[in-house]
C-alpha cells in the first residue's frame, strides 16, 4: 500500500481492506508511519516521536489493524509515558493499567502509534505548550492554530496521517480543532462514554472523551465501538434503537432548526465569513426540507462565564496540587505555564460555596438549553468565531494575563463551545465550509441529551449535500516528502 492509497481510505475503508486481506495489517502501518514521518516535522503534533511498534490490540475489532493515536491528556494506555502537555511531569508519567476508553480502543482493533500533543492541562483553545519545544501547526496554513486541546490529533488528522485519533472535550476541545484543521469532531453526551476508572464527571462534568475523524461514517461506527458506561460510572443513557452507524447511512428525519450566529455572550465578535457561511448553511438545511429560523436558548453570559471560571480554574488547582504532591515539588514558572499558574493560584482561593454557586449556574443554563431544544431538534451556530487563529494568539505563557484575562482570552475564540460543556447536551463540529483564505469554517450542531443519533445522521446527510472529502491542505501525506 503506498502512501496515496492509504490517504485516500478512511478508517471504515482501512479496515474492510485488511479484513478482506487485499492488504496485511502490517502493510497500513507500515503505511501509516511514513505518513506519519512525512507530516510531523511540518506540524509539530506528536507527543516526543512516535512509538517503536504500535500498542497491542484486538485482531477481531471493527477497526482491526486501523492506525490510531491517543491524546496526551486524559485516556492513558498501560506503560505510555502522559505528560499533559506539562514541563511539571518531566518525560511523563506511567501508569500501570488501560482507562477504560483506551481498552476500548484496544478491543477496537485500533493500533495506537503515538501520543498526540495536547497544550498544559487542557485549557486552551490552541495548542502551543512549551513542555513540547513548539507550537502544533495548522496543516492548512502554517501560521495559524490547530486548535486545542486536542490539535495534535486533529492535525494529523486533517494532514491524512491518520483517519481518526482520540480527542477530549471540556469547553470545546474536540470541535474548536476539528474546525480548524477541516475535520469531524463530536462531543458526545455527558456520560455516553466512560471517564472511568480515574474520573467521575471531570471537570465538574464539563469533560467528555471522543475522537476526530475525517468522515462521518468513522464517526458513527467508532462511536458505536466505544460508546457506554462501565460499573461504577454515574450514568446511563439508553442506547440508539439502531446502530450509529445506520444512523448515518439513512439520513434524517425532517427536522425543526434553530440556528445563531449570535455567541451566549454577544459583545464576542464572529468572522463575517463564518456568519455568512452559517447562513448557507442553513439555506442548505431549509433546501433538504427542514423546518429552519433563527432563535437561541436565552443565557445568562455574565453568570456563565463567571461559573465556569471557577470550574476550570478549581480543577486546575486540584489537578497540580494533587500532582505536586505525589511528585515532591512546589509548583512554580519552571513546572508551569503563567495562565495555569494564575489559574491554579485563583482555584486555590476558592471555596466550596464558589463551587455550589457555579452547579446552580450550570443548572439553570442546562434546563434553559434542554426547554429550548424541547421546540427545536437542532440548533446550529458557528464551531468558533473565526475559522482559525494566529499562533502567539493564545499563549498560555503570557505574564500579563490573570485568570479571568486568560479565559476570556480562550472564549473570543471559542465563543460557541464551552455551554454545552455545561449543560451535557451532545454536539458536532462538520466543515462544511472554506474562507476566503481557504482555511476551513466549521459549523456545530447540537442535540438534545443523549441524541447523538439525529446529530449523526444529519451529519451524514450534509456530508453528502456538502462534501468536504476532496480538500486538501497545503500540507498533506501525498504532497511532503520524508522529513
Amino acid at each position: 500500500m503506498n502512501i496515496t492509497e492509504y490517504a485516500a481510505h478512511d478508517a471504515t475503508a482501512l479496515a474492510e481492506l485488511i479484513r478482506s486481506r487485499q492488504v496485511t495489517a502490517a502493510e497500513v502501518r507500515a503505511a501509516a508511519a511514513d505518513a506519519l514521518d512525512r507530516v510531523d516535522p511540518h506540524l509539530s503534533a506528536i507527543a516526543g516521536t512516535r512509538y517503536d511498534a504500535p500498542l497491542a490490540c484486538d485482531e477481531d475489532g471493527p477497526f482491526a489493524g486501523v492506525p490510531f493515536a491517543i491524546k496526551d491528556l486524559i485516556a492513558h494506555a498501560e506503560g505510555v509515558p502522559t505528560r499533559s502537555g506539562s514541563r511539571m511531569f518531566g518525560d511523563g508519567v506511567t501508569y500501570p493499567y488501560d482507562t477504560h476508553l483506551m481498552a476500548r480502543f484496544r478491543r477496537a482493533g485500533l493500533a495506537s502509534m503515538a501520543t498526540t500533543r495536547s497544550p498544559e492541562m487542557g485549557f486552551n483553545a490552541s495548542t502551543e505548550a512549551l513542555a513540547y519545544g513548539g507550537p502544533t501547526r495548522n496543516p492548512w496554513d502554517r501560521t495559524r492554530s490547530a486548535g486545542g486541546s486536542s490539535g495534535g490529533s486533529a492535525a494529523l488528522v486533517a494532514a491524512g496521517a491518520l483517519p481518526m485519533a482520540h480527542a477530549n472535550d471540556g469547553g470545546g476541545s474536540i470541535r474548536i480543532p476539528a474546525a480548524a484543521c477541516g475535520a469531524v469532531g463530536l462531543k458526545p453526551s455527558r456520560g455516553r462514554i466512560t471517564p472511568g476508572p480515574d474520573f467521575a464527571d471531570p471537570l465538574m462534568g464539563l469533560g467528555v472523551e471522543f475522537a476526530i475523524t475525517r468522515t462521518v461514517r468513522d464517526c458513527a461506527r467508532l462511536f458505536d465501538a466505544v460508546h457506554g458506561s462501565e460499573p461504577g460510572d454515574r450514568y446511563l443513557l439508553p442506547a440508539p434503537d439502531r446502530s450509529y452507524a445506520e444512523h448515518a447511512g439513512i439520513g434524517s428525519r425532517p427536522l425543526r432548526v434553530a440556528f445563531s450566529a449570535t455567541p451566549d455572550d454577544p459583545r464576542r465578535a464572529v468572522d463575517p465569513e463564518s456568519v455568512a457561511a452559517l447562513a448557507r448553511v442553513a439555506q442548505q438545511l431549509a433546501d433538504m426540507g427542514h423546518t429552519v429560523e433563527e432563535a437561541a436558548p436565552d443565557i445568562d453570559a455574565e453568570a456563565f462565564d463567571r461559573a465556569n471560571l471557577d470550574a476550570w480554574c478549581s480543577f486546575l488547582g486540584d489537578a497540580v496540587t494533587g500532582a505536586a504532591a505525589q511528585l515532591g515539588c512546589t509548583p512554580g514558572r519552571e513546572h508551569l505555564e503563567a495562565t495555569t499558574l494564575a489559574c491554579v493560584e485563583y482555584g486555590k482561593s476558592l471555596s466550596a460555596f464558589d463551587i455550589y454557586a457555579a452547579e446552580r449556574v450550570f443548572n439553570t443554563a442546562t434546563r434553559e438549553v434542554a426547554r429550548f431544544l424541547t421546540g427545536y431538534d437542532v440548533l446550529l451556530t458557528p464551531t468558533t468565531a473565526a475559522p482559525t487563529v494566529e499562533l502567539g494568539r493564545l499563549d498560555a505563557d503570557d505574564a500579563s494575563l490573570d485568570a479571568r484575562g486568560w479565559y476570556e482570552r480562550i472564549f473570543e475564540y471559542g465563543a460557541f463551545t464551552s455551554l454545552f460543556n455545561a449543560t451535557g447536551h451532545p454536539a458536532i463540529s462538520l466543515p462544511l465550509a472554506q474562507s476566503s483564505a481557504g482555511l476551513p469554517i466549521g459549523m456545530q450542531f447540537v442535540g438534545r441529551y443523549g441524541d447523538e443519533a439525529t446529530l449523526l445522521a444529519l451529519a451524514g446527510d450534509l456530508e453528502r449535500a456538502m462534501p468536504w472529502a476532496d480538500r486538501i491542505p497545503s500540507v498533506h501525506v501525498t504532497t511532503l516528502g520524508v522529513g
